[in-house]
């Protein structure tokens, strides 16, 4: 069975830890010094699902706005897209709905996948902590959306928030497979119809 590629695309305001989310994820590592990413890095990651071999193709991308006219064009074909915020920073909550929804509502395909993400979750106390589990999970029921909160230094709940994006696209390409036919068969059979009416 040939290997299905997903295209993933990590977003989000900068210093959230969007790299050191995609590296833990592929690679499994953590450094507590990164660069901000400079437009756009992506990284591969393979996992099987019932069986079926599926190839993460996941785009990180810069959270600074001079680079935000770049970014935005690699949303294009994307089946998911992860948004993610800082537990400890309440701007950065803020902004998913002030900017980023907004943007996606202008540039992402209308059947994407959207998975909230709140990281850093090992650095929230009761006196750093900003956003509150309640406040995330009331965004994500506003727009559909998962919600996971991870840390991409303890790898706490990384690979399975992932895991259930993939899952999520998986499942909905497998039910529009199955629909496609029958709507192939309904169409053949309608201009049967309609050959038939201008024959006779």
């Amino acid at each position: 069975m040939q290997e299905q590629i997903f295209k993933i695309v990590i977003i989000g305001n900068s210093a959230v830890g969007k790299s050191s989310l995609l590296i833990r994820y592929c690679d499994d590592t953590f450094r507590d010094i990164y660069l901000s990413t400079i437009g756009v890095d992506f990284r591969f990651k393979t996992i099987k699902l019932d069986g079926q071999g599926i190839k993460l193709q996941i785009w990180d991308t810069a959270g600074q706005e001079r680079f935000r006219n770049i970014t935005n064009s690699y949303y294009k074909g994307a089946q998911g897209i992860v948004i993610v915020y800082d537990v400890t920073n309440a701007k950065s909550f803020e902004d998913v709905t002030k900017y980023w929804m907004a943007e996606l509502s202008h540039y992402a395909d209308q059947n994407v996948k959207l998975m909230l993400l709140g990281n850093k979750i090992d650095m929230a106390t009761e006196e750093t902590r900003q956003v509150s589990q309640e406040m995330a999970e009331q965004l994500s029921k506003e727009f559909n959306m998962q919600h996971h909160l991870v840390s991409a230094k303890t790898a706490e709940e990384v690979e399975n928030a992932f895991l259930n994006l993939a899952r999520s696209i998986y499942n909905e390409k497998s039910l529009r497979e199955m629909v496609h036919p029958q709507q192939q068969q309904l169409t053949s059979n309608k201009n049967k119809d309609e050959k038939k009416k201008v024959c006779c």
